[in-house]
């Protein structure tokens, strides 16, 4: 017993030990699994935070197809998730108008973890520890597949639109300049 112990112990540090070698599945992936939503992971090496557009071109993804989750507060305070292109930016008073309050601002990187349970640059709206209202730009449903966070550094998901939308249970709007 000692034995399998310490060769599971060994197996781990040095890197390769994975449920009967599948590949690793983060909140996600596994809510995605559960709903029966078709998905494709692309992986890269990552051990920090890089830009979006970095990453599209690592994991040659156009642009257009590549969106960023955003979460804003409101001063009651209140979370709201907001996914957009990567090449855009969001427009704060269209967004507090989708939200239904009267501004928004965005979260302090510091606070990413501690509201989604995610990290900067693996946040997605699909799984954060609450259920955020989340709005998905309309740009979105022009393209047949997306590619977004999978909710870990270096590993990037690509679906349906709708399928975000289902798994993450936002709205397509108006939210971008």
């Amino acid at each position: 017993k000692h034995r399998k112990v310490a060769a599971a112990i060994f197996r781990r540090k040095e890197g390769y030990i994975m449920a009967k070698n599948k590949e690793p599945k983060t909140n996600a992936m596994r809510i995605l699994d559960r709903m029966k939503i078709s998905y494709k992971t692309f992986t890269y090496e990552c051990d920090e935070f890089t830009d979006a557009q970095h990453t599209a071109d690592l994991i040659g993804a156009a642009h257009e197809t590549m969106f960023k989750t955003l979460v804003t507060v409101s001063p009651e305070p209140a979370y709201y998730v907001f996914v957009i292109p990567i090449d855009s930016e969001l427009d704060l008073k269209k967004c507090a108008h989708q939200a239904g309050v009267k501004s928004l601002a965005m979260i302090h990187v510091k606070d990413i973890n501690s509201v989604t349970g995610y990290i900067r640059g693996g946040c997605t709206a699909i799984g954060m520890k609450k259920q955020y209202p989340v709005f998905i730009a309309e740009a979105a449903q022009n393209y047949p597949q997306i590619v977004v966070s999978g909710g870990h550094l270096g590993i990037q998901i690509e679906l349906a639109p709708q399928d975000l939308a289902a798994a993450s249970k936002g709205t397509f709007c108006d939210i971008t300049r």
